[in-house]
Formats: C-alpha cells, sequence, structure tokens
C-alpha cells in the first residue's frame, strides 16, 4: 500500500492546503466588522517552498500544518486593502467573496483529480 500512499499523499497535502484557505478566507468574512481586524490569506508559493525542503508529512514545522492557527508566520500574508477603512479594519467584503469563490474553486479542482486517480486506480485493479 506504499505505492497507494504516494499517490494520494500530494492531492491530500494540495486539498489541506486549499480548505486551510476557505477556512482563513471565511474568517476574513465572519470578521469585517471587526475594528482592527486585518484581512488575512495563504501564500501558497511559500508553502509549496517549505515543502520542498522535507517530505509532505505534518511531522515537521515545515509541512503544511493542519490548522490555519498552525500555519508559519511565512505562509501568512495580510491583505493591504483598496480603500483605508476609519476603524482599522482592512476586510473588503468585494475582495474576500471573489477570493471565497476562487478558493472554493480550487478546492474542487483538486477533489476532482482526486476522483480521476481513484478511477484510475479502480481501472487499474479491475485489469482495464
Amino acid at each position: 500500500m506504499q505505492i497507494m500512499s504516494g499517490l494520494f499523499e500530494v492531492h491530500e497535502q494540495a486539498l489541506r492546503g486549499r480548505a486551510q484557505q476557505v477556512e482563513l478566507i471565511a474568517q476574513n468574512i465572519v470578521n469585517a466588522d471587526t475594528p482592527r481586524y486585518k484581512a488575512r490569506d495563504i501564500d501558497f508559493k511559500t508553502l509549496l517552498a517549505e515543502a520542498r525542503n522535507g517530505p509532505l508529512q505534518t511531522t515537521d514545522q515545515r509541512h503544511f500544518p493542519t490548522s490555519v492557527d498552525q500555519l508559519t508566520v511565512d505562509a501568512l500574508r495580510y491583505r493591504v486593502p483598496l480603500n483605508s477603512s476609519s476603524d482599522g479594519n482592512t476586510v473588503e467584503m468585494s475582495v474576500e467573496q471573489a477570493a471565497y469563490g476562487r478558493a472554493a474553486a480550487d478546492y474542487s479542482t483538486v477533489l476532482n483529480l482526486i476522483q480521476t486517480d481513484v478511477t484510475e486506480v479502480k481501472r487499474a485493479l479491475k485489469g482495464e
């Protein structure tokens, strides 16, 4: 089963990262009216660079974390607002809604990749 875990490990990590991004954007939307709240997002280039330094497992601080609170400081980015708010909040609903839509589409794409791989494994096991 070593082959199977290797096949799906990359997708698992990608799905986890995308889920974290959706969660983080949802936190931004929830805190749209919170004074001095700073909107955040994940920098996937930083996450990938960190992942290249070791195996993609959650056993090391350089690997993809299991929750948004455990993301490395380097991977979290604060959004720069287009229009400043008088209360210091940097959440802009139109930006967050667009980001949420993109993140949800990315999450769906990873799910489709997993489904394709599962289908291919089933076909291989059936001898097709």
